[in-house]
C-alpha cells in the first residue's frame, strides 16, 4: 500500500529551515517527490510518498523539526495558518483504502500531542466532529484567534494534546482525497478584485463545486493572486476553474497573467483539462508516453 503525505509548514523564506524539514523526511522507504516554497505565503509544502509505517515516521519527524524551528509569534504571510506544521494530510494512492489514512492521521496526531505537546485537530475524513471536516473551520481566526480562545471555548478544544498554544501553534492532521492546489495571478494591484473573483468561484459562496478560494496580495508588482484548492478535480477540473476565474476577472476589466501548481497534481485531474483544451473527446493516462511507460514497468514488475 502507498500513501501520500503533503505537510504544509509555515516557513517559505529560511532556506536552512526548509532544508532541515527535507532532511527530517528522509526516512527509509519514503520518497520526497516535491518541495514547493512560497515567500509571500511564507509556506513550504512537501510531497512525500511511501508505505504507511515509514510515512508516519517521516510525517512526525518533519512536525518535530517545524515545532523546534518555527515561531508563529513572528510569522507573517498571506496564507491562513494555525501552526508551524500547519496541516498534515494523508492521502490514499492506488487501491489503498481511506481507512488506512484515517488510522494514520489518528496515530500521528496522537503522537504529536503526546510527545511534542502540541494541540492537534483531526480534519477531513478523520474528523471526530462534523464541523471539523472542513479545514477553514479549524483555521478560523488563525494562530492569533486560536491563542485567544483555545483554553476557554469548548469548540476549540483539540482532539489530542493540551488546550494551550505555544510558539509552534497547533497542527491539523487529517485524511483526504487527492486535490489540486492552484494559484492564479491577475493583472491588477487591486486586492478587492482578487477577493471578488475568489468569492465568485468558491463553492461556499455559490460558485464552483468543491472549490475553495481566497484573494491575497503578493510581492510581485502589478498583480494579485487568487489562491485555490480544487477538493474534487473530477467535479471541477483546473480548466473549468481557469475559465471561471477569467470570466469573473473580466467583469472587473482584468485578465489572468499566469497560474501555478502548488506541489503535485494527479494526472487524472490534468488530463480532462488537456483534452478540452485540445478538443479531444477523451484523453486516457495510457495515451501519455511517460505514464504508459510507468504503467507497463509496474505491470512487468508485478508479473515477476
Amino acid at each position: 500500500m502507498l500513501v501520500e503525505c503533503v505537510p504544509n509548514f509555515s516557513e517559505g523564506r529560511d532556506l536552512a529551515t526548509i532544508a532541515a524539514l527535507q532532511a527530517a523526511a528522509a526516512v527509509p522507504g519514503v520518497r520526497l517527490l516535491d518541495t514547493h516554497s512560497d515567500p509571500d505565503h511564507h509556506r513550504t509544502v512537501l510531497t512525500l510518498v511511501g508505505p504507511p509505517d515509514p510515512l508516519a515516521e517521516a510525517a512526525f519527524a518533519t512536525v518535530r523539526v517545524a515545532a523546534e524551528r518555527i515561531d508563529l509569534r513572528r510569522h507573517r504571510g498571506v496564507h491562513p495558518r494555525i501552526g508551524a506544521a500547519d496541516v498534515v494530510p494523508f492521502v490514499p494512492l492506488g487501491d489503498t483504502p481511506m481507512a488506512v489514512c484515517v488510522a494514520l492521521a489518528e496515530r500521528v496526531g496522537e503522537r504529536i500531542g503526546r510527545e511534542l505537546g502540541l494541540p492537534v485537530y483531526l480534519y477531513g475524513e478523520a474528523a471526530r466532529r462534523p464541523e471539523r471536516r472542513a479545514l477553514p473551520h479549524i483555521r478560523r481566526g488563525e494562530y492569533e484567534g486560536l491563542a485567544a480562545t483555545i483554553g476557554r471555548d469548548p469548540d476549540r478544544a483539540p482532539d489530542f494534546g493540551p488546550a494551550a498554544l505555544g510558539p509552534a501553534g497547533a497542527v491539523a492532521v487529517g485524511a483526504r482525497r487527492p486535490l489540486v492546489a492552484f494559484n492564479i495571478l491577475l493583472g491588477t494591484e487591486d486586492l478587492a478584485v482578487a477577493r471578488a473573483v475568489a468569492r465568485a468561484v468558491r463553492a461556499s459562496s455559490g460558485g464552483l463545486p468543491a472549490v475553495q478560494a481566497i484573494g491575497v496580495p503578493v510581492s510581485r508588482p502589478g498583480v494579485v493572486q487568487v489562491s485555490l484548492n480544487l477538493l474534487d478535480p473530477q467535479q471541477t477540473d483546473p480548466l473549468a476553474v481557469v475559465r471561471a476565474v477569467a470570466a469573473a476577472a473580466a467583469r472587473h476589466g482584468v485578465a489572468i497573467v499566469e497560474s501555478e501548481l502548488v506541489g503535485l497534481a494527479p494526472v487524472a485531474a490534468l488530463l480532462p483539462a488537456a483534452a478540452a483544451a485540445l478538443h479531444l473527446p477523451r484523453l486516457q493516462p495510457r495515451q501519455v508516453l511517460e505514464v504508459a511507460w510507468a504503467l507497463a514497468a509496474a505491470e512487468h514488475d508485478g508479473a515477476h
